[in-house]
């Protein structure tokens, strides 16, 4: 759902630059707070994450593809601030180095991808774990449903923004139809994607996910052939493997590469829901070469380099390790602001 350079005019995508900007203030303030020593290590991994599943195309209907967009899973795993940054950064490293995005929409494609995204996807799961059974189970399943809505949540959010600074005359009730029907099928796509990153974290690492804090069952007891709440029992110290964050981070980051280096040679091809939905409308009549075009990774293949499995996969492989430093580095940064904040100051005597 990148939006290309043209499709929304100068005011509204400038609007939306102001909005991005003050929603990504407001992100970097919240996620000190999300930044600890649990989801620190791991929210640049994420973005890295994103970006390779963003790579893999799948099919859905009609000569269309989807492909994830994170909003969903960023907030889940490592928080929903932090997560609004985690899909940033991924826009912010495709505009630039990929030509994937237009420069001029960056604010339009950050506040639906990942402002939009994020919010409706975390407060649907917030409620909906507030209401199913405490388990692993329904965070699973909380997980599918938000991640679900949140695709035609940020299809809805595109056709808002166009009703208001499209630059074609197109009927906005047909654009409606056409987005929101089309990515209720992507949905489905990002909800099991979605579903089992989030299974296969909490089988191994409970205490990673930041959605899942708090939701462990308490032991029940029977007293006078009533079920009381059993004591709360101190936490036994885990032991130096199992607090070590390293082995989770590794097998995530090779995943990544795997996927981004590998398994995306073999996504669709075909246009994903906005361009299909574009294509059919009239609307790309408008659309603009991108300003990084002549990038040496423009269009996810290294210039130069006429194999294509090869081009795709360096492209691939580029992109995450570039993702991942410059994930890594803000989060870094914010997650020692954080500790700057709480440290006791020294007073002169």
């Amino acid at each position: 759902m990148h939006v290309p350079d043209g499709f929304i005019n100068a005011p509204t995508s400038a609007v939306t630059g102001v909005v991005a900007a003050g929603a990504i203030a407001v992100s970097l303030r919240g996620a000190r707070r999300e930044l600890d020593e649990r989801t620190a290590p791991l929210a640049g991994l994420v973005a890295a994450f994103i970006f390779a599943v963003q790579m893999l195309n799948f099919p859905v209907a009609a000569g269309t593809s989807g492909h994830l967009l994170g909003g969903a899973l960023a907030a889940i795993l490592v928080g929903p601030y932090t997560g609004v940054l985690c899909v940033s950064v991924v826009l912010l490293m495709q505009g630039i180095l990929f030509a994937d995005g237009g420069l001029t929409a960056l604010g339009v494609n950050i506040t639906d991808m990942a402002i939009v995204t994020t919010v409706v996807a975390y407060a649907l799961f917030r409620g909906l774990v507030k209401v199913l059974p405490r388990g692993r189970r329904s965070v699973t399943a909380a997980s599918f449903a938000a991640a679900l809505v949140s695709v035609p949540a940020a299809a809805l959010a595109f056709t808002f923004i166009y009703w208001i600074g499209g630059t074609t005359d197109v009927a906005i009730g047909k654009v409606a139809t056409a987005m929101i029907g089309v990515h209720v099928l992507i949905g489905i796509g990002e909800a099991a994607i979605t579903a089992l990153t989030v299974g296969a974290v909490i089988a191994v690492r409970p205490d990673l996910v930041y959605g899942a804090r708090g939701l462990t069952q308490r032991l029940k007891l029977r007293v006078g052939g009533e079920l009381v709440d059993a004591p709360a029992a101190e936490p036994a110290a885990a032991p130096a493997a199992a607090r070590s964050h390293r082995k989770l981070w590794l097998t995530g980051l090779v995943t990544s590469l795997v996927l981004a280096g590998f398994v995306s040679f073999y996504a669709s091809a075909n246009p994903d829901g906005l361009e299909k939905v574009a294509a059919d409308k009239g609307i790309d009549k408008t659309a603009e070469e991108h300003a990084a075009a002549d990038s040496p990774l423009a269009d996810y293949g290294v210039k130069d380099i006429t194999d294509a499995r090869l081009s795709g996969g360096l492209a691939g492989v580029i992109g995450v390790g570039v993702t991942v430093v410059a994930g890594s580095a803000v989060f870094w940064a914010v997650r020692r602001r954080r500790t700057d904040d709480v440290s006791p100051t020294s007073t002169s005597v």
